[in-house]
């Protein structure tokens, strides 16, 4: 991986991160193709009508389906999918947080159920990067220990002396790996525990930069804490984090979240928000959210957002996508998610602009005077 800093206006970043399939221009939001597919989309979609640089796919889903053997066989993540542009793949760590009734973090690694069949597995550090050697993803996320909040104190401490543990043997491994001729073309980050709690922020990323990573994430918010305290423990932590690696914020979210985490120093988003919410009729705009089953759209003629050059928003209307959503139609689905995630690609393409010209604290509020807000 090669990384560059292009340009910075106050905390917020330009950044170019080259991988050995892409070459991704930062801020970037990355699409959820969570079983190596964007929901309702085909891959010519995603390349070509989104230019999506890079896709998040899930260690935990591709594991227990199809399986990580059988997409090595099938040429890895981009042989089998035809997506010929970055993978960044998670570790399992979150599904072992979502799916806490039928998983158990333990001193080295996550029991769990799988929820297609209730077989039983165990998720240690190594093992996850063996997966995801066989997935051939371009960034890794190695395994980590994620809490909902709130939690206690000593489940938060727990959590950080756990990730840092198995990010002292996942280093190691991935290391040792690439030096025999394994992963040679992916990468490693890190992920930085400690709740909305500023000291164990503070010992986290600590303890984690300090290794031999590629990049740095920031995991466990965006799950129960407020706005505010989201977006104070960002800017407290990303003082701990190098200047010279790429920064992601795992899970984060909307466009809102993305505007102030851009402010605070952040790179990398992923989020399911665009692609879920598209599917449940609710459609971004530079102008805020809105309901598209709505009545009142039966006879608008308008498209969904005047800004926006989607090829949705391009060739139909309002009503026509009303019409699609309320007869069930499965062109809606489509439709609406290429809205959606244009309009998150779009907007973190004009950040990057407004950050080469040394303006993003003037972007920031053309775009929340769009909103009223």
């Amino acid at each position: 991986m090669q990384f560059t800093l292009d340009a910075t206006s106050k905390n917020a970043r330009a950044c170019t991160i080259t991988t050995a399939h892409s070459t991704i221009q930062t801020p970037v939001f990355m699409p959820v193709g969570t079983l190596g597919s964007v929901k309702a989309l085909d891959m010519d979609d995603v390349l070509n009508l989104l230019g999506a640089e890079i896709i998040l796919a899930n260690t935990y889903h591709t594991y227990l389906r199809p399986g990580d053997k059988t997409i090595a066989k099938m040429g890895k993540l981009h042989g089998f999918t035809t997506y010929n542009k970055s993978f960044l793949t998670d570790s399992g760590g979150f599904q072992a947080f979502s799916l806490s009734d039928i998983s158990k973090p333990k001193k080295d690694g996550i029991e769990f159920r799988s929820h297609i069949d209730g077989s039983k597995h165990f998720f240690t550090p190594k093992k996850v990067i063996d997966i995801q050697h066989n997935l051939g993803s371009d960034i890794m996320m190695i395994l980590d220990d994620l809490v909902a909040l709130p939690a206690t104190g000593q489940r938060i401490k727990t959590s950080i002396e756990r990730t840092t543990a198995w990010a002292k043997e996942s280093i190691q491994y991935f290391r040792e790996k690439q030096k025999n001729g394994i992963g040679i073309d992916q990468n490693i980050f890190a992920i930085i525990q400690g709740g909305t709690d500023k000291g164990f922020r503070t010992k986290s990323a600590t303890e984690l930069c300090a290794m031999d990573y590629d990049g740095f994430a920031i995991g466990g918010l965006s799950v129960g804490e407020l706005n505010n305290e989201m977006y104070d423990t960002v800017e407290h932590t990303v003082q701990y984090m190098p200047k010279d690696k790429p920064r992601y914020l795992m899970g984060v979210g909307t466009p809102e979240d993305l505007i102030e985490n851009i402010e605070r120093g952040i790179d990398m988003f992923d989020c399911v928000m665009p692609t879920r919410n598209a599917r449940n009729g609710t459609l971004f705009t530079s102008f805020g959210r809105i309901n598209i089953k709505g009545a009142k759209f039966k006879e608008d003629s308008e498209p969904i957002d005047k800004e926006c050059k989607c090829l949705t928003c391009k060739r139909y209307t309002r009503a026509y996508m009303n019409h699609l959503f309320r007869s069930k139609e499965l062109a809606y689905f489509r439709l609406a998610t290429i809205h959606n995630l244009h309009y998150y690609l779009n907007l973190m393409r004009e950040a990057r602009k407004a950050i080469l010209a040394d303006k993003y604290a003037e972007f920031k509020i053309e775009f929340y005077k769009k909103r009223n807000l």
